[in-house]
């Protein structure tokens, strides 16, 4: 693993060449960084809180492509897996309305990067899941709230680590190859588009 602050320019182009220099090339961007922080009312959030969120969910990915979309474009191949979320299509939960237009820029900016860069043989695509249970859901959600998210869910659990990680590693294979642009759902059927 190299660590490194997404919301910097200076890290993430630390991680990017670090990253060539192990293995040579960057044939697959996921970005993955992202974070509710704290449940927060409008009563309650500040500019700063906004900033922060607007920073670690969706400038991170405009950096972390900034970083490696030219070497994807120079050589004609690349992936870029963006996860989103459930929240950017239905406003998230309590207090989630920061982080919720955070992931909702993050599905459109995957279409408009898509746009752009399929033509060069970038593909885009997005990943947006629903509940998982993660620790994620441990911090920001107390367990009746997270129950009654399952209880909407109409395979009636909440999804695993493991049924992302299977979309994003078919969305970066030739198995993928002419899907362009999009955004899949990965939430047992809460929200069906």
């Amino acid at each position: 693993a190299i660590h490194a602050e997404v919301t910097s320019a200076a890290e993430i182009q630390s991680m990017v060449d670090s990253v060539r220099k192990r293995w040579g090339h960057i044939d697959i961007l996921v970005n993955n960084a992202g974070d509710l922080l704290a449940r927060r009312m409008l009563s309650d959030m500040t500019e700063d809180y906004w900033n922060q969120i607007m920073d670690l969910n969706l400038k991170s990915v405009f950096l972390c492509v900034k970083a490696v979309w030219e070497e994807m474009v120079a050589r004609k191949s690349g992936n870029i897996i963006n996860m989103t979320s459930i929240a950017g299509r239905n406003g998230g939960g309590p207090g989630a309305a920061a982080y919720s237009t955070a992931k909702g820029g993050m599905i459109t900016y995957t279409k408009g990067l898509a746009k752009e860069l399929a033509p060069h043989g970038v593909r885009v695509n997005g990943i947006a899941p629903g509940v998982i249970a993660t620790p994620y859901h441990e911090r920001y959600s107390p367990p009746e709230i997270f129950q009654k998210f399952v209880a909407t869910i109409p395979l009636g659990r909440a999804g695993t680590s493991e049924e992302i990680a299977s979309v994003a590693v078919f969305l970066a294979s030739p198995a993928a190859s002419y899907i362009v642009g999009e955004t899949i759902e990965v939430n047992g059927g809460m929200l069906m588009d």
